[in-house]
């Protein structure tokens, strides 16, 4: 399933392996593509929406949405 998430705070690219790097820890099999000049976080899971923003969120960004 796919879910997108709207993402305030990424500045930079280690923004965006954070931010990965969290939603792979809830679903490691997740398929992440993130556009930082939009601020959208596309992720391919079967993980709870709400688990995938719980984890956006543990690494201090805003998700918006979702």
């Amino acid at each position: 399933m796919e879910h997108i998430f709207k993402v305030e705070g990424m500045t930079c690219g280690h923004c965006e392996r954070a931010v990965e790097q969290a939603l792979q820890t809830v679903d490691a099999q997740a398929q992440v593509s993130i556009d930082r000049a939009i601020q959208q976080v596309k992720v391919v899971s079967q993980s709870e929406p709400a688990a995938l923003v719980a984890a956006i969120q543990e690494e201090g960004y805003s998700v918006i949405g979702g």
